[in-house]
């Protein structure tokens, strides 16, 4: 009898020592999933202050080169910001797509260089050290959210993590990664 008392004692402390264990297991990619999510957000409001910015940089532009900043209207036009998740195709996705604003935005730059008096303006000027300040936020942004995103996908993919992360629904969450074109040093030329 005793034995058989011992035996059930044993069974339900191995019982409760797993259930313990995927609970925890459990709660810590909740945390962390949690943290991706925030860095996400992050993110995505670092890119919505620099299309909130746009629309002012090119009104002031439109006073003197009204034809040339259709190129920009367009493609923020294009550009909706949305709740996504941060799967490894949204990110990419979504990362093509501020790509092409990103481009834009360069070529609107260029074509100021044409108009020294908008370059002096002080609208401009200060439309330009914010925008400046906002890529240097959506770099911290998107630094963040690759941390977060590579200690969540470390313990996704970590055993025995990956068992519970498994039975759950847990997914790998993709990263922002270089943009091709940069690792082509550009030409200079004077």
């Amino acid at each position: 009898m005793k034995k058989k008392s011992l035996t059930i004692i044993i069974i339900l402390a191995a019982v409760a020592l797993l259930a313990g264990w995927i609970i925890g297991s459990y709660n810590k990619l909740v945390r962390n999933e949690e943290n991706v999510s925030n860095a996400w957000a992050q993110v995505e409001t670092a890119y919505q202050r620099r299309a909130d910015l746009i629309p002012n940089l090119v009104a002031t532009v439109k006073g003197y080169a009204e034809h040339e900043s259709s190129t920009l209207e367009n493609t923020m036009k294009a550009r909706g910001y949305g709740n996504t998740q941060p799967t490894e195709q949204n990110v990419a996705e979504f990362q093509r797509q501020e790509q092409e604003i990103s481009a834009a935005l360069s070529r609107l730059m260029v074509v100021i260089e044409r108009y020294p008096d908008l370059k002096a303006n002080e609208n401009f000027l200060d439309l330009q050290a914010q925008l400046e300040g906002t890529e240097n936020r959506i770099s911290i942004a998107r630094n963040n959210f690759n941390e977060a995103a590579k200690t969540y996908n470390t313990i996704v993919r970590s055993f025995p993590a990956n068992i519970v992360a498994g039975m759950f629904g847990f997914e790998k969450k993709g990263y922002f990664k270089a943009d091709e074109a940069a690792a082509t040093a550009p030409t200079v030329q004077f």
